[in-house]
């Protein structure tokens, strides 16, 4: 599996409760774009519109070898997921606080372009600062251990 790019501001500020594996419709010069890694998922979200999901604002920048035909590089992307798991998403992000958020696009081991969705929710701020005393106690923790070695 050879990742592209991740969100690691989603994974800070909110709270992943479940993940999902899509396809991702893309243009044939988006797809060389990626495999040069010139892509960035900050910012970026999915939606679900007449029952397809759909990813907006994830920044695919252009093929250096393009044309002037090269698509634009914020466009709204279908993402390829079951009708089941699509029924189960829309019902799960019309509950107040639930968001899609992309957290990894990558290629799989056939080759193919993917993104992992996340199923989240947003943190508060105490949250994230109850989140970060952890991290420094449990550094902490391990620098004592480390000096007592």
């Amino acid at each position: 599996m050879e990742v592209v790019a991740t969100n690691r501001k989603a994974r800070r500020d909110f709270e992943i409760l479940e993940t999902y594996e899509a396809g991702i419709k893309l243009l044939g010069t988006e797809v060389k774009s990626l495999r040069n890694h010139s892509a960035s998922l900050e910012g970026s979200y999915a939606g679900i519109e007449n029952g397809e999901v759909f990813l907006y604002d994830a920044n695919i920048a252009p093929y250096s070898h393009g044309n002037i035909f090269n698509p634009d590089p914020k466009r709204k992307r279908k993402l390829l997921l079951n009708k089941d798991e699509i029924k189960r998403l829309y019902g799960k992000t019309q509950v107040r606080g639930f968001t899609l958020i992309p957290l990894k696009l990558y290629f799989n081991d056939r080759g193919l372009a993917k993104v992992e969705l996340g199923l989240c929710r947003g943190k508060k701020v105490y949250d994230r600062r109850e989140e970060i005393k952890r991290r420094d106690l449990a550094r902490l923790e391990r620098q004592v251990e480390k000096r007592r070695r």
